[in-house]
């Protein structure tokens, strides 16, 4: 049964939640897609989001949305923020595949962003095996620890296989936020450093190759 949750999840995110879900499949390949606007917190080679095919496609539509390029500065995020949103509450989830990179693998999900240097950030990352929730405030990224756990304690392990879809999804009630990956909670974390609510969005680390698809929220 455990297993069927985790299938649905990745493969019917609105059907456990029900969220509105955008996906990928009428947009233009080698594009960004429409509504989307590309950022980046700190220096480095540009992002490069653009859409492209994938026939694994959890949302079957044929194309997904990647973060292609491969610049290894390691202090380097490309952010595509979904232009239509504004939510200081709500749920946020993504079905994402690591495809590569040599210095992170790491998808992540964005929520009260309110520009490239502040915002929170959850990612889940296939070269470290681990999920962690941060805070970038005035471009410094900050882990933040989980509720119940010592001050320094960076997220928690869970094995993230590359090429293959995983689901990742993050909850976001006032200062309290929860973190899910494959339908399995993670941890809570509290915070009080963006109050207002702010843009939602996709985010990746230095070189990793990311697919993403279903990006689901309400």
């Amino acid at each position: 049964m455990k297993k069927l949750i985790s299938i649905l999840i990745l493969l019917f995110p609105v059907f456990v939640w029900g969220a509105d879900i955008v996906n990928f499949g009428s947009d233009t390949p080698g594009a960004v897609p429409k509504g989307w606007s590309v950022f980046m917190t700190h220096q480095g080679g540009a992002p490069k989001w653009e859409v492209v095919a994938d026939r694994t496609a959890p949302s079957k539509k044929g194309n997904v949305v990647g973060q292609t390029s491969k610049d290894q500065t390691d202090g380097r995020f490309p952010l595509l923020i979904y232009d239509n949103s504004n939510q200081k509450d709500g749920e946020l989830s993504v079905a994402f595949k690591a495809i590569s990179g040599r210095v992170d693998q790491g998808a992540g999900l964005v929520w009260r962003y309110q520009d490239p240097n502040n915002y929170y950030v959850t990612r889940a990352n296939a070269l470290e095996d681990n999920v962690v929730l941060y805070k970038v405030e005035k471009g410094e990224r900050i882990p933040l620890p989980p509720v119940g756990q010592p001050s320094n304690t960076y997220g928690l392990p869970h094995h993230v296989p590359t090429g293959v879809w995983n689901t990742l999804r993050v909850t976001f009630n006032g200062s309290l936020f929860t973190v899910y990956i494959n339908g399995e909670k993670m941890f809570d974390v509290d915070d009080r450093t963006f109050t207002v609510a702010g843009k939602v969005g996709l985010w990746t680390k230095s070189d990793s190759v990311i697919y993403f698809d279903n990006f689901a929220f309400k």
